[in-house]
């Protein structure tokens, strides 16, 4: 996997706002979101992107595994063709790729709580604390794009 530009811009920008004061905060938290935003779209288009090139059993497996969350950030686009027999290999492979991409998720989640309750509170504190949290759920995200791309068979 590349490194994306937008996660390495948003990296950059919150270990630069660790360091900034309450009024600081105030005055950059858009700037703040609008990173975070860029960082985290760009990980979905690249995760989605590297599903889309994995054979059709692990792709359909790992569809089948997220259809019941139907309407969660990381469930597929709509088929365009009938899905292949699920044999439990792919499913065993998929269900780990998943708990991959649940857990990056969940950080994700993570950082987003304590940036909420930073701002809430005006505390500089936990505006580090989420800070450390969302780019530790960039690195997990990433982590699972590695992983998922070890699963695409070479041409």
């Amino acid at each position: 996997m590349n490194k994306l530009p937008e996660v390495e811009t948003a990296k950059t920008l919150m270990n630069e706002a660790m360091a900034w004061s309450v009024m600081r905060w105030l005055r950059e938290k858009k700037r703040v979101r609008k990173a975070a935003d860029q960082a985290n779209a760009a990980l979905d288009q690249s995760s989605q992107a590297v599903r889309e090139r994995w054979p059709d059993r692990i792709r359909a497996a790992y569809e089948a595994l997220v259809a019941p969350a139907a309407g969660a950030p990381s469930a597929p686009r709509p088929q365009k063709t009938p899905l292949p027999a699920i044999d439990p290999e792919a499913t065993l492979i998929a269900s780990k790729s998943k708990e991959i991409d649940d857990e990056a998720y969940r950080a994700r989640m993570d950082a987003e709580e304590a940036f909420d309750q930073a701002e809430k509170q005006l505390s500089t504190r936990l505006a580090r604390e989420g800070c450390q949290k969302a780019i530790h759920s960039w690195d997990l995200h990433e982590k699972a794009i590695r992983k998922a791309e070890g699963l695409i068979r070479p041409k």
